[in-house]
């Protein structure tokens, strides 16, 4: 999830003025189907009826926003990061950021300024002024426009542009998905050796906002392995075409170009996949596995800081934005009942409850390996760790520290690295018997 859901100061007035003058409000189901006094508060919401006197009409408006403000890809990404200065010693380039939670830790990381067409590849800390509020940090590449001319930008886990700038040969090929061609690229695994496998496929899935470039990162640990790597595009990302209705469907509709890209890869030459998500990617990548007709043959998953349960990521993001609980409630409700779509804009209602995978644990029959760092700010860990305590012979779990949002490889590229691999060595060895997956073998990390 690379743009978060901020709302506006004004509404976020709004959203603490109405909780003091509405009415305390029934809690409301999200299996809206089941609940008549649910069905009840959402018919008057949308029909604005004394009946529905639940909530004040700026909450009922404001649940209405972070609702719509959830399924709705952002035009543009917000400049949060400002440039204070650029120095070039030598050969070297340096720059100096105005410090803020996201540039004070250590790392590599991209850098994207002049509204995403400057693109630069920033480097370790060289030093740090908390009195200044500044920090001093290593360029190790400008991909693309004047560094020295900006002076804000944000910040991104999307190091690499392109194959090309980690060396790499790729090919552009196009995916046929619903309402055209989606772009994708493809790098061929590096050739087999002993532990290789190179009928297997990898298939990388960017998170909400992001793009083909966040997976980008992964590459090397599946060439490492022998597999080629298709990085996709998907409905509403901005290169995929949209879905009719050009709402995001939280993985509920978006997994369908995901077996699509599956259909693609076993067309040229893959017996089997396996699945990298980050952020709504996981989310993504979790429904292909529950839903595809593909999906045995998926033998692995790799999860970076997924969403594994929405209804604790929007409970989460309705709290950072200090809308009250029960607004929240009512906007999550929004998305998943009949009656909201013609507010919404979805074309179906969006099922939240069977898209947690906490309370699923045991539904999920695919070998999974989860990195989610502890101080996540946009997708609580909670659920990652949970899932994995429910269900531990299919899915290990690997904290981080420090790495806040799907940024695991930028803070340490070499533990991720090295632990995924070893994780993906276990479940590509070649299998002793047909049960090897359904009991879980090899599931566990060497210590």
């Amino acid at each position: 999830m690379a743009s978060s859901l901020r709302l506006r100061p004004d509404l976020s007035r709004t959203a603490r003025g109405a909780a003091t003058a509405a009415a305390p409000a029934p809690a409301a189901s999200l299996d809206a189907g089941r609940s008549g006094s649910a069905k009840w508060a959402l018919g008057g919401i949308i029909g604005g009826s004394a009946a529905a006197g639940v909530l004040a009409a700026g909450s009922s408006a404001l649940a209405l926003y972070f609702a719509r403000r959830v399924i709705t890809p952002a035009r543009f990404r917000e400049a949060d990061q400002e440039v204070l200065a650029v120095i070039r010693d030598g050969r070297a380039l340096q720059v100096i950021l105005a410090a803020t939670p996201d540039a004070t830790v250590d790392g590599v990381y991209g850098f994207f300024f002049d509204g995403g067409r400057g693109h630069a590849r920033i480097g370790r800390i060289l030093s740090y002024s908390p009195a200044e509020r500044t920090v001093l940090r290593e360029v190790e590449s400008v991909y693309s426009g004047d560094l020295a001319s900006a002076r804000r930008g944000w910040w991104s886990g999307a190091a690499y542009p392109d194959p090309a700038a980690l060396g790499l040969s790729m090919e552009d090929v196009l995916i046929d998905v619903d309402g055209g061609h989606a772009p994708a690229w493809l790098v061929r695994g590096a050739p087999a050796s002993e532990e290789a496998a190179p009928d297997v496929w990898a298939i990388m899935v960017h998170g909400r906002g992001a793009s083909r470039q966040e997976g980008l990162r992964a590459v090397r640990t599946a060439r490492e392995l022998s597999m080629s790597s298709l990085l996709i595009s998907y409905r509403n990302d901005g290169m995929a075409p949209s879905a009719s209705d050009g709402r995001y469907g939280l993985g509920s509709t978006e997994w369908r170009d995901v077996e699509a890209a599956i259909d693609y890869a076993l067309q040229h030459g893959a017996r089997e996949v396996v699945l990298f998500g980050w952020s709504m990617g996981g989310a993504i990548c979790l429904q292909t596995a529950d839903l595809s007709r593909h999906r045995s043959l998926i033998r692995a998953m790799v999860l970076d800081a997924p969403v594994i349960d929405w209804v604790n990521v929007l409970a989460h993001h309705a709290e950072l934005n200090r809308i009250p609980s029960a607004v929240g409630r009512y906007g999550q409700l929004m998305l998943s009942h009949p009656l909201g779509r013609r507010l919404t804009g979805l074309a179906a209602p969006v099922d939240l409850k069977t898209m947690d995978w906490v309370s699923r644990a045991v539904e999920l029959r695919t070998p999974t390996f989860i990195v989610h760092s502890m101080d996540d700010e946009y997708v609580p860990y909670g659920p990652s760790a949970e899932l994995a305590e429910k269900n531990p012979e299919m899915v290990t779990f690997e904290p981080f520290e420090t790495a806040r949002h799907t940024k695991e490889w930028n803070v340490d590229p070499e533990r991720w690295e090295r632990l995924v691999a070893a994780w993906l060595r276990l479940q590509l060895a070649p299998r002793t018997n047909p049960g090897d997956q359904e009991q879980g073998l090899g599931n566990s990390l060497p210590d």
